[in-house]
């Protein structure tokens, strides 16, 4: 797909995107056999779930239905989020990722694995794991030191945002202690 036609589609669903409350991060025309798959990745500062990539989806597929920015042939819509090892391009990402760990590709060379504490115009501030039992250190990154920039998956990482240091991953309530759950199962026997 020429850059052209990759403008031409920005220029039509950025607008709609925007105005369910949402990033339009990516587009991208694929061919897979006789088919094209367009696959349009959203986002927002506070994540897109489920009924809001539903919702910019529906959106999505009238308008192009509307249009003949797709041409005549078939093609699939598919409409989703970065993923969890997203990379870095623009400032909001990092914005978003503040308290995530991430893989840093620096201009001057070399690898730094970090966690994120605050971003500003020009730079980060990083907390760099400590290594073979030594504390960990703070560090300062000009955002122009940075050549790539990569979300890493933690499946225990520490506190997000707002503090809470919670397990992620773990589905079970997290509002209840373990004296709680305890207590729950001794009713249940009951």
């Amino acid at each position: 797909m020429s850059t052209t036609q990759n403008e031409r589609l920005r220029e039509l669903l950025e607008p709609l995107v925007r105005s369910q409350g949402l990033d339009l991060e990516e587009i991208a025309v694929d061919s897979v056999g006789r088919k094209r798959v367009l696959r349009v990745v959203v986002d927002s500062d506070t994540g897109a779930d489920l009924d809001a990539v539903a919702e910019v989806s529906r959106s999505l597929s009238a308008r192009l239905d509307e249009t003949d920015a797709m041409g005549q042939g078939e093609y699939t819509l598919e409409v989703g989020t970065p993923g969890a090892e997203r990379a870095l391009t623009e400032h909001r990402h990092y914005v978003r990722a503040t308290g995530r760990l991430v893989r840093f590709q620096l201009r001057e060379g070399g690898d730094l694995v970090a966690r994120i504490l605050a971003v500003d115009e020009d730079g980060l501030d990083l907390e760099v794991p400590g290594v073979k039992g030594r504390k960990a250190t703070t560090r300062r990154l000009a955002l122009a030191d940075v050549e790539k920039a990569r979300v890493q998956v933690e499946f225990n990482r520490g506190p997000d945002r707002t503090g809470n240091t919670e397990n992620i991953n773990n589905t079970n309530d997290t509002d209840k202690s373990d004296d709680e759950f305890v207590d729950m199962k001794e009713e249940e026997e009951a």
